[in-house]
């Protein structure tokens, strides 16, 4: 079948409040503002563990992880052979959580399957601590290769050898890969980048621009933006396949496409309106609704799965990172209010936490937000400029 044809090209009636298309997340602890308490008692056995898993618990943004007596939850666990047990009671001894695992290759990966099986017991958090970020890097004046992380900005290595610019990276759903940008003498490709193997393949190299692709949740087709007839345009193309439509057509200029989480949507940035703002269409194309923003400008979507979009909005001379949910459930809001520019926001698997790069005195850097509590915190500082996060599903 022609995943391209097979798509519906009837236009999609997008209302101002949208249906949510994922489960919410179960939260134990109701309150926003306020992460629960928890004492950590360590790993009977195997005092390396301990501290690699304390380490993820302070690290994954649900807990505050104290020493002080009257936490909301006490964690402690024990270690036999190739076999780790881990219980959370509340403070009345009631059980929070019980979670087992077997030790694996690292003894961090063993913590991180720890620590993610006490999220997903505890609020439905998929993944978190296993996941994985990837980011451009400056390797030198002009040149840029693509980077990787884990989830708390350690163990970053760097995984292009281009020795050009290779920017914009996307993760690839259900594959260890990504999609990028790469820039040629004369025109921009799109490559993957498979990191099991380390081989790499152009899925899109036409003439002229050739540029932010991003994967379509169920892995088929990528929209991308491609400046075919010199306008530069929104499409969507085949991921194994040659096929490939056009969703725009005007002298607006596209960018930055990113998908619904059920794939049937495409949220994106045009400068139809005399300034970039943020528009969604829907995957067969159609009618293109644009989104009621904060500030003078909206660039850098990013669209969670559980129905929200984070941007960058500039506010005055800065961008600022904002989150608008689609729901309807919470106002507009900015989450960052510190000095310089936060850009390229990427939602964590948790639908809490975003990825972004902060610009302040020359220096761009990663930065977490918790969209909860409004804190910020470093999460990547090298001796180079590093951009453009993109965290794992």
């Amino acid at each position: 079948m022609n995943i391209i044809k097979g798509l519906s090209v009837g236009v999609v009636v997008i209302s101002c409040i949208f249906t949510n298309l994922s489960a919410q997340v179960r939260v134990i602890k109701s309150a926003k503002d306020k992460n629960p308490t928890l004492s950590f008692r360590g790993i009977a056995g195997n005092p390396t563990l301990s501290s690699a898993v304390e380490t993820d618990l302070r690290n994954c943004g649900w807990f505050d992880v104290t020493n002080q007596a009257g936490a909301e939850y006490i964690a402690v666990g024990g270690a036999s052979g190739s076999s780790v047990q881990v219980n959370v009671n509340g403070i009345n001894g009631t059980a929070a959580s019980s979670v087992s695992a077997r030790m694996e290759s690292s003894v961090k990966k063993t913590a991180h399957t720890i620590v993610d099986a006490i999220l997903k017991d505890m609020f439905g958090v998929k993944g978190l601590c296993s996941s994985k970020i990837v980011f451009c890097g400056e390797t030198s004046k002009g040149k840029k290769e693509i980077f990787i992380c884990g989830f708390d900005g350690q163990d970053s290595s760097q995984a292009t050898k281009d020795n050009s610019l290779s920017v914009e990276p996307d993760w690839m759903p259900g594959n260890p890969g990504i999609v990028y940008t790469k820039y040629s003498k004369m025109f921009t490709d799109i490559v993957e980048y498979n990191f099991s193997s380390r081989r790499t393949r152009r899925l899109a190299q036409f003439p002229g621009l050739n540029s932010g692709a991003a994967v379509s949740p169920d892995g088929k087709i990528f929209a991308l933006i491609l400046s075919r007839d010199r306008q530069v345009e929104l499409y969507i193309k085949s991921l194994n396949g040659k096929e490939f439509r056009r969703l725009t057509n005007g002298a607006a200029v596209e960018a930055s496409p990113c998908w619904s989480p059920s794939g049937d949507r495409i949220c994106f940035v045009s400068d139809m309106g005399g300034k970039p703002q943020l528009y969604i269409i829907g995957a067969g194309g159609g009618k293109q609704i644009q989104l009621q923003t904060i500030g003078d400008e909206a660039v850098s979507p990013s669209w969670s799965s559980d129905n929200k979009i984070a941007y960058s909005a500039k506010t005055g001379k800065n961008y600022s990172i904002a989150v608008y949910d689609l729901n309807g459930k919470e106002p507009q809001k900015v989450v960052t209010n510190a000095a310089g520019d936060w850009e390229s926001p990427s939602w964590a698997p948790d639908c809490r936490h975003i990825v972004c790069s902060r610009t302040s005195g020359g220096r761009s850097e990663l930065y977490l937000i918790d969209t909860w509590t409004g804190k910020t915190r470093p999460l990547l500082r090298t001796g180079v400029n590093i951009t453009m996060p993109s965290w794992s599903k």
